[in-house]
Protein backbone atom coordinates (compact mmCIF):
# COMPACT_ATOMS: atom_id res chain seq x y z
CA UNK A 1 0.00 0.00 0.00
CA UNK A 2 1.92 3.46 -1.08
CA UNK A 3 1.39 5.97 1.26
CA UNK A 4 1.42 9.64 0.33
CA UNK A 5 5.24 10.90 0.33
CA UNK A 6 6.02 14.75 2.04
CA UNK A 7 9.90 15.72 1.91
CA UNK A 8 11.33 14.31 5.04
CA UNK A 9 12.70 15.41 7.86
CA UNK A 10 16.65 16.23 8.12
CA UNK A 11 16.81 13.22 10.64
CA UNK A 12 20.04 10.89 9.76
CA UNK A 13 22.66 12.16 11.87
CA UNK A 14 20.53 14.21 14.57
CA UNK A 15 21.36 14.05 17.57
CA UNK A 16 18.84 13.94 20.59
CA UNK A 17 21.54 14.79 22.73
CA UNK A 18 23.30 17.32 21.06
CA UNK A 19 23.48 19.53 24.41
CA UNK A 20 25.13 17.15 25.72
CA UNK A 21 27.20 15.61 23.64
CA UNK A 22 30.08 17.26 24.69
CA UNK A 23 29.88 15.93 28.54
CA UNK A 24 28.78 12.93 27.60
CA UNK A 25 32.15 12.27 25.28
CA UNK A 26 34.52 14.07 28.55
CA UNK A 27 32.93 11.68 31.20
CA UNK A 28 34.21 8.78 29.04
CA UNK A 29 37.16 9.97 28.63
CA UNK A 30 37.56 11.02 31.87
CA UNK A 31 36.94 7.06 33.12
CA UNK A 32 39.54 5.80 30.43
CA UNK A 33 42.41 8.22 31.18
CA UNK A 34 41.75 7.66 35.28
CA UNK A 35 41.92 3.73 34.42
CA UNK A 36 45.26 4.34 32.65
CA UNK A 37 45.91 5.96 35.58
CA UNK A 38 47.05 9.50 33.98
CA UNK A 39 46.48 12.62 35.64
CA UNK A 40 44.55 15.44 35.95
CA UNK A 41 46.88 17.56 33.12
CA UNK A 42 45.82 15.11 30.98
CA UNK A 43 42.55 15.21 30.90
CA UNK A 44 42.33 19.18 30.97
CA UNK A 45 44.99 19.16 27.90
CA UNK A 46 42.59 16.64 26.43
CA UNK A 47 38.86 17.34 27.17
CA UNK A 48 38.87 20.37 24.95
CA UNK A 49 40.24 21.18 21.10
CA UNK A 50 43.43 22.83 21.24
CA UNK A 51 41.86 25.26 18.28
CA UNK A 52 38.06 26.29 17.92
CA UNK A 53 37.60 28.74 14.69
CA UNK A 54 33.76 30.12 14.29
CA UNK A 55 33.58 32.02 10.97
CA UNK A 56 30.66 33.68 9.49
CA UNK A 57 30.24 33.58 5.90
CA UNK A 58 28.18 35.82 3.91
CA UNK A 59 26.86 34.13 1.05
CA UNK A 60 24.69 35.97 -1.83
CA UNK A 61 21.18 34.00 -2.49
CA UNK A 62 19.86 33.05 -5.68
CA UNK A 63 16.81 35.45 -4.92
CA UNK A 64 19.56 38.76 -4.38
CA UNK A 65 19.30 38.47 -0.85
CA UNK A 66 22.61 38.19 1.41
CA UNK A 67 22.63 35.16 4.15
CA UNK A 68 25.71 34.70 6.55
CA UNK A 69 25.66 31.04 8.23
CA UNK A 70 27.85 29.98 10.89
CA UNK A 71 30.20 27.79 10.35
CA UNK A 72 33.01 25.88 12.67
CA UNK A 73 36.23 23.57 12.50
CA UNK A 74 37.46 22.47 15.62
CA UNK A 75 41.36 20.79 15.36
CA UNK A 76 41.02 18.41 18.72
CA UNK A 77 45.17 17.78 19.10
CA UNK A 78 47.77 17.31 16.72
CA UNK A 79 50.87 16.20 18.44
CA UNK A 80 50.89 12.86 16.37
CA UNK A 81 49.96 14.50 13.07
CA UNK A 82 47.71 17.04 11.22
CA UNK A 83 43.98 17.11 11.98
CA UNK A 84 41.43 15.20 10.12
CA UNK A 85 37.76 15.33 10.22
CA UNK A 86 34.51 15.87 7.95
CA UNK A 87 32.22 18.92 7.06
CA UNK A 88 28.91 18.73 8.13
CA UNK A 89 25.99 21.00 6.88
CA UNK A 90 22.96 20.42 8.93
CA UNK A 91 20.91 23.11 10.44
CA UNK A 92 21.17 21.91 14.02
CA UNK A 93 25.19 22.26 13.89
CA UNK A 94 26.62 23.68 17.05
CA UNK A 95 29.66 24.35 18.49
CA UNK A 96 29.76 21.97 21.08
CA UNK A 97 28.65 18.73 19.14
CA UNK A 98 31.86 19.90 16.57
CA UNK A 99 34.04 19.72 19.65
CA UNK A 100 33.08 16.12 20.70
CA UNK A 101 33.07 14.97 16.95
CA UNK A 102 36.87 16.34 17.17
CA UNK A 103 37.40 14.37 19.78
CA UNK A 104 35.77 10.95 18.39
CA UNK A 105 38.07 11.37 15.43
CA UNK A 106 41.18 11.50 17.84
CA UNK A 107 40.09 8.63 19.15
CA UNK A 108 39.59 6.98 15.78
CA UNK A 109 42.68 7.66 14.36
CA UNK A 110 44.57 6.54 17.43
CA UNK A 111 42.84 3.37 17.55
CA UNK A 112 43.75 2.58 13.94
CA UNK A 113 47.21 3.68 13.98
CA UNK A 114 46.53 6.54 11.95
CA UNK A 115 48.89 9.60 11.75
CA UNK A 116 46.60 11.79 12.50
CA UNK A 117 44.90 14.00 15.13
CA UNK A 118 40.88 14.37 15.12
CA UNK A 119 39.54 17.60 13.93
CA UNK A 120 35.67 18.52 12.63
CA UNK A 121 34.03 21.28 11.05
CA UNK A 122 30.03 22.21 10.47
CA UNK A 123 28.35 24.33 9.32
CA UNK A 124 24.42 25.81 10.33
CA UNK A 125 22.22 25.36 7.21
CA UNK A 126 19.56 23.41 5.65
CA UNK A 127 20.55 22.17 2.76
CA UNK A 128 17.07 21.15 1.47
CA UNK A 129 16.53 24.55 1.09
CA UNK A 130 19.83 25.64 -0.74
CA UNK A 131 20.00 25.55 -5.11
CA UNK A 132 22.92 24.14 -6.18
CA UNK A 133 24.84 27.41 -7.12
CA UNK A 134 23.79 28.39 -3.21
CA UNK A 135 25.37 25.43 -2.06
CA UNK A 136 28.48 26.18 -4.16
CA UNK A 137 28.86 29.50 -2.90
CA UNK A 138 28.36 28.45 0.69
CA UNK A 139 30.94 25.81 0.19
CA UNK A 140 33.66 27.85 -1.23
CA UNK A 141 33.18 30.87 1.23
CA UNK A 142 33.36 28.31 4.19
CA UNK A 143 37.33 27.51 2.77
CA UNK A 144 38.06 30.92 2.30
CA UNK A 145 36.66 31.67 5.95
CA UNK A 146 39.29 28.40 7.73
CA UNK A 147 42.09 28.88 4.99
CA UNK A 148 44.68 29.81 7.13
CA UNK A 149 44.19 27.12 9.35
CA UNK A 150 43.79 23.86 7.02
CA UNK A 151 45.71 22.12 4.33
CA UNK A 152 47.97 18.77 3.52
CA UNK A 153 49.72 18.98 6.39
CA UNK A 154 47.61 20.66 8.61
CA UNK A 155 44.19 20.15 8.89
CA UNK A 156 42.29 17.26 5.82
CA UNK A 157 38.34 17.79 5.82
CA UNK A 158 36.22 15.02 4.46
CA UNK A 159 32.54 14.53 3.28
CA UNK A 160 30.14 14.33 7.05
CA UNK A 161 26.55 14.76 7.27
CA UNK A 162 24.71 16.18 4.09
CA UNK A 163 28.07 16.86 2.50
CA UNK A 164 29.72 15.39 -0.80
CA UNK A 165 32.33 14.71 -3.16
CA UNK A 166 31.20 17.64 -5.68
CA UNK A 167 31.28 19.82 -2.26
CA UNK A 168 34.97 18.53 -1.84
CA UNK A 169 35.46 19.26 -5.52
CA UNK A 170 34.47 23.02 -4.98
CA UNK A 171 36.65 23.10 -1.81
CA UNK A 172 39.61 21.49 -3.13
CA UNK A 173 39.42 24.40 -5.76
CA UNK A 174 38.93 26.97 -3.88
CA UNK A 175 41.87 26.39 -1.63
CA UNK A 176 44.00 25.29 -4.86
CA UNK A 177 43.26 29.22 -6.33
CA UNK A 178 43.96 30.91 -2.92
CA UNK A 179 46.96 28.56 -2.34
CA UNK A 180 47.81 29.54 -6.28
CA UNK A 181 48.68 25.48 -7.44
CA UNK A 182 46.81 22.37 -7.21
CA UNK A 183 46.38 20.76 -3.75
CA UNK A 184 44.56 17.05 -4.19
CA UNK A 185 45.98 16.34 -0.81
CA UNK A 186 43.82 19.50 1.18
CA UNK A 187 40.85 17.20 1.10
CA UNK A 188 39.32 13.64 1.05
CA UNK A 189 36.56 12.44 -0.89
CA UNK A 190 36.57 14.12 -3.95
CA UNK A 191 35.75 12.42 -6.96
CA UNK A 192 38.05 9.67 -8.45
CA UNK A 193 39.11 12.18 -11.31
CA UNK A 194 39.90 14.67 -9.14
CA UNK A 195 42.39 12.20 -7.42
CA UNK A 196 39.65 10.36 -5.11
CA UNK A 197 39.95 7.08 -3.72
CA UNK A 198 38.39 3.85 -4.74
CA UNK A 199 36.34 2.70 -1.93
CA UNK A 200 35.74 5.76 -0.36
CA UNK A 201 31.94 6.03 -0.95
CA UNK A 202 31.45 2.59 0.60
CA UNK A 203 34.20 2.50 3.31
CA UNK A 204 32.19 3.43 6.28
CA UNK A 205 29.89 0.24 5.53
CA UNK A 206 32.75 -2.06 4.15
CA UNK A 207 34.34 -1.37 8.10
CA UNK A 208 31.12 -1.99 9.78
CA UNK A 209 30.87 -5.94 7.87
CA UNK A 210 34.66 -6.27 9.08
CA UNK A 211 34.32 -5.83 12.64
CA UNK A 212 31.29 -7.13 12.59
CA UNK A 213 32.35 -10.73 10.92
CA UNK A 214 35.18 -9.96 13.81
CA UNK A 215 32.55 -9.83 16.79
CA UNK A 216 30.73 -12.50 15.37
CA UNK A 217 33.74 -14.95 16.14
CA UNK A 218 33.89 -13.57 19.52
CA UNK A 219 30.18 -14.55 20.00
CA UNK A 220 30.40 -18.16 18.34
CA UNK A 221 28.41 -16.85 15.49
CA UNK A 222 28.21 -17.23 11.83
CA UNK A 223 27.10 -14.22 10.06
CA UNK A 224 26.17 -16.04 7.12
CA UNK A 225 22.12 -17.03 8.42
CA UNK A 226 22.58 -14.37 11.43
CA UNK A 227 19.04 -12.23 11.47
CA UNK A 228 20.43 -8.49 11.42
CA UNK A 229 18.19 -5.51 12.24
CA UNK A 230 19.50 -2.26 10.70
CA UNK A 231 18.03 1.14 11.74
CA UNK A 232 18.95 3.61 9.06
CA UNK A 233 18.60 3.20 5.73
CA UNK A 234 20.93 6.11 4.70
CA UNK A 235 24.56 6.03 2.61
CA UNK A 236 25.94 3.46 5.44
CA UNK A 237 23.11 1.74 6.22
CA UNK A 238 22.11 1.03 2.25
CA UNK A 239 25.61 0.17 1.60
CA UNK A 240 25.77 -2.00 5.14
CA UNK A 241 22.32 -4.36 4.44
CA UNK A 242 23.78 -5.16 0.37
CA UNK A 243 27.13 -6.25 1.80
CA UNK A 244 25.60 -8.25 4.83
CA UNK A 245 22.76 -9.47 2.47
CA UNK A 246 25.82 -10.57 0.23
CA UNK A 247 27.53 -12.01 2.68
CA UNK A 248 24.41 -14.87 3.01
CA UNK A 249 23.06 -12.78 6.27
CA UNK A 250 19.13 -12.36 6.62
CA UNK A 251 18.30 -8.78 7.00
CA UNK A 252 15.03 -8.88 9.02
CA UNK A 253 14.29 -5.02 9.56
CA UNK A 254 15.48 -1.97 8.60
CA UNK A 255 14.44 1.99 8.87
CA UNK A 256 13.97 5.37 7.73
CA UNK A 257 13.40 9.05 8.59
CA UNK A 258 9.12 7.58 7.96
CA UNK A 259 9.74 4.44 10.14
CA UNK A 260 10.77 1.02 9.85
CA UNK A 261 9.78 -2.84 8.28
CA UNK A 262 10.59 -6.08 9.78
CA UNK A 263 10.15 -9.26 8.32
CA UNK A 264 11.04 -12.37 10.10
CA UNK A 265 11.85 -14.12 6.92
CA UNK A 266 13.95 -11.68 5.89
CA UNK A 267 13.40 -8.55 3.15
CA UNK A 268 14.50 -8.73 -0.06
CA UNK A 269 17.32 -6.13 -0.27
CA UNK A 270 17.79 -5.83 -3.40
CA UNK A 271 14.59 -4.82 -3.87
CA UNK A 272 14.25 -2.38 -1.73
CA UNK A 273 17.90 -0.67 -2.71
CA UNK A 274 15.74 -0.53 -6.38
CA UNK A 275 12.84 0.89 -4.87
CA UNK A 276 13.86 3.81 -3.39
CA UNK A 277 12.59 7.30 -3.68
CA UNK A 278 15.05 10.30 -4.59
CA UNK A 279 15.70 11.24 -1.27
CA UNK A 280 16.33 7.46 -0.35
CA UNK A 281 13.33 6.55 1.31
CA UNK A 282 11.70 3.23 0.86
CA UNK A 283 9.01 2.39 3.65
CA UNK A 284 6.46 4.28 2.75
CA UNK A 285 5.74 1.97 0.32
CA UNK A 286 4.84 -0.15 3.48
CA UNK A 287 1.55 -0.62 5.11
CA UNK A 288 2.56 -2.49 7.65
CA UNK A 289 5.26 -0.14 9.11
CA UNK A 290 6.56 -0.08 12.48
CA UNK A 291 8.18 2.95 14.34
CA UNK A 292 12.11 2.96 14.44
CA UNK A 293 11.89 2.79 18.64
CA UNK A 294 10.13 -0.74 17.82
CA UNK A 295 12.19 -1.91 15.66
CA UNK A 296 15.12 -1.86 18.00
CA UNK A 297 13.27 -4.01 20.30
CA UNK A 298 12.86 -6.71 17.86
CA UNK A 299 13.96 -10.07 17.49
CA UNK A 300 17.87 -10.42 15.95
CA UNK A 301 21.15 -11.75 16.26
CA UNK A 302 22.62 -8.58 15.18
CA UNK A 303 21.13 -4.87 16.06
CA UNK A 304 23.05 -2.04 14.06
CA UNK A 305 22.23 1.45 14.95
CA UNK A 306 22.89 3.72 11.87
CA UNK A 307 20.75 6.63 11.52
CA UNK A 308 20.76 8.82 15.01
CA UNK A 309 22.23 9.29 18.30
CA UNK A 310 21.03 8.36 21.50
CA UNK A 311 18.59 5.79 20.27
CA UNK A 312 19.93 3.53 22.80
CA UNK A 313 18.59 4.40 26.31
CA UNK A 314 18.03 3.17 29.94
CA UNK A 315 14.25 2.35 28.81
CA UNK A 316 14.68 0.07 25.63
CA UNK A 317 18.32 -1.31 26.60
CA UNK A 318 16.24 -4.00 28.99
CA UNK A 319 14.42 -5.28 25.92
CA UNK A 320 16.86 -5.33 23.54
CA UNK A 321 17.03 -8.47 21.91
CA UNK A 322 20.61 -9.21 20.08
CA UNK A 323 24.01 -11.03 20.72
CA UNK A 324 25.52 -8.43 19.41
CA UNK A 325 25.15 -4.33 18.86
CA UNK A 326 27.40 -2.68 16.05
CA UNK A 327 27.43 0.70 16.60
CA UNK A 328 27.30 2.51 13.27
CA UNK A 329 26.01 5.44 13.97
CA UNK A 330 28.11 8.49 16.02
CA UNK A 331 26.43 7.97 19.43
CA UNK A 332 23.70 5.76 18.98
CA UNK A 333 23.78 4.37 22.90
CA UNK A 334 23.57 6.17 26.01
CA UNK A 335 26.17 5.61 28.88
CA UNK A 336 23.64 3.67 31.20
CA UNK A 337 22.17 1.86 28.22
CA UNK A 338 26.03 0.66 27.51
CA UNK A 339 26.15 -0.99 31.30
CA UNK A 340 22.70 -2.59 30.89
CA UNK A 341 23.37 -4.25 27.43
CA UNK A 342 27.00 -5.04 29.00
CA UNK A 343 25.63 -6.97 32.06
CA UNK A 344 23.24 -8.87 29.37
CA UNK A 345 26.21 -10.11 28.12
CA UNK A 346 25.80 -8.47 24.61
CA UNK A 347 28.61 -7.32 22.67
CA UNK A 348 29.11 -3.64 21.97
CA UNK A 349 31.12 -2.39 19.42
CA UNK A 350 31.62 1.06 19.71
CA UNK A 351 31.07 3.66 17.19
CA UNK A 352 34.27 4.98 17.33
CA UNK A 353 36.00 1.62 16.02
CA UNK A 354 32.83 0.22 14.11
CA UNK A 355 32.60 3.50 11.85
CA UNK A 356 36.48 4.07 11.63
CA UNK A 357 36.79 2.77 7.88
CA UNK A 358 35.97 6.08 6.68
CA UNK A 359 38.73 8.05 7.87
CA UNK A 360 40.95 4.91 7.00
CA UNK A 361 39.80 5.23 3.34
CA UNK A 362 40.25 8.84 3.94
CA UNK A 363 44.00 8.67 4.96
CA UNK A 364 44.65 6.06 1.88
CA UNK A 365 43.51 8.92 -0.29
CA UNK A 366 45.64 11.32 1.34
CA UNK A 367 48.63 8.97 0.92
CA UNK A 368 48.09 8.41 -2.73
CA UNK A 369 47.77 12.19 -3.70
CA UNK A 370 50.69 12.78 -1.83
CA UNK A 371 52.63 10.23 -3.86
CA UNK A 372 50.82 10.46 -7.02
CA UNK A 373 50.30 6.64 -7.26
CA UNK A 374 47.38 5.36 -6.80
CA UNK A 375 45.97 1.81 -5.78
CA UNK A 376 43.73 -0.79 -7.11
CA UNK A 377 40.20 -1.33 -5.34
CA UNK A 378 41.55 -5.02 -4.28
CA UNK A 379 44.53 -2.97 -2.56
CA UNK A 380 42.44 -0.86 -0.54
CA UNK A 381 39.98 -3.46 0.80
CA UNK A 382 42.77 -5.28 1.45
CA UNK A 383 44.83 -2.73 3.78
CA UNK A 384 41.22 -1.33 5.36
CA UNK A 385 40.92 -5.03 6.47
CA UNK A 386 43.95 -5.41 7.95
CA UNK A 387 43.96 -2.31 9.89
CA UNK A 388 40.33 -2.77 11.30
CA UNK A 389 41.06 -6.24 12.26
CA UNK A 390 44.07 -5.33 14.08
CA UNK A 391 42.29 -2.64 15.66
CA UNK A 392 39.65 -4.92 16.66
CA UNK A 393 41.81 -7.42 18.27
CA UNK A 394 43.56 -4.36 20.50
CA UNK A 395 40.21 -2.92 22.20
CA UNK A 396 38.70 -6.21 22.83
CA UNK A 397 42.37 -7.90 24.04
CA UNK A 398 42.03 -4.47 26.23
CA UNK A 399 38.38 -4.59 27.46
CA UNK A 400 38.92 -8.25 28.46
CA UNK A 401 42.53 -7.56 30.10
CA UNK A 402 41.32 -4.94 32.26
CA UNK A 403 37.47 -5.72 32.64
CA UNK A 404 35.97 -3.15 30.87
CA UNK A 405 33.41 -2.65 28.22
CA UNK A 406 34.42 -2.21 24.61
CA UNK A 407 33.32 1.46 24.47
CA UNK A 408 35.67 2.00 27.32
CA UNK A 409 38.10 -0.36 26.16
CA UNK A 410 38.18 1.49 22.70
CA UNK A 411 38.83 5.48 24.61
CA UNK A 412 42.10 3.70 26.25
CA UNK A 413 43.69 2.47 22.85
CA UNK A 414 43.01 5.93 21.23
CA UNK A 415 43.74 7.98 23.91
CA UNK A 416 46.99 6.21 25.21
CA UNK A 417 48.32 7.09 21.54
CA UNK A 418 47.61 11.19 22.00
CA UNK A 419 49.29 11.26 25.20
CA UNK A 420 52.45 9.68 24.78
CA UNK A 421 52.49 11.86 21.68
CA UNK A 422 52.14 14.80 24.22
CA UNK A 423 53.94 13.74 26.75
CA UNK A 424 57.45 13.37 23.32
CA UNK A 425 56.56 16.74 23.07
CA UNK A 426 56.68 18.05 26.23
CA UNK A 427 53.05 19.47 26.52
CA UNK A 428 53.03 17.36 29.74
Amino acid sequence: MIVKQEKPILVEEKSAEQVNVLDRTQKIMKQALEKMNYGQEVLELLKEPLRLLTVRIPIKMDDGTVKVFTGYRAQHNDSVGPTKGGIRFHPDVTMDEVKALSIWMSIKCGITGLPYGGGKGGIQCDPREMSFAELERLSRGYVRAISQVVGPTKDIPAPDVFTNSQIMSWMMDEYSHIREFDSPGFITGKPLVLGGSVGRESSTAKGVTIVLKEATKIAGISLAGSKINIQGFGNAGSFLAKFLYDEGAVITGISDAYGAIYEPQGLDIDYLLESRDSFGTVTTLFSNRISNQELLEKPCDILIPAAIANQITEQNAPNIQAKIVVEAANGPTTVNATDILTNKGVIIVPDVLASAGGVIVSYFEWVQNNQGYYWSEEEVEEKLKNILVSSFSKVHQTSVQLNVNMRLAAYMVGLKRIVEASKFRGWI
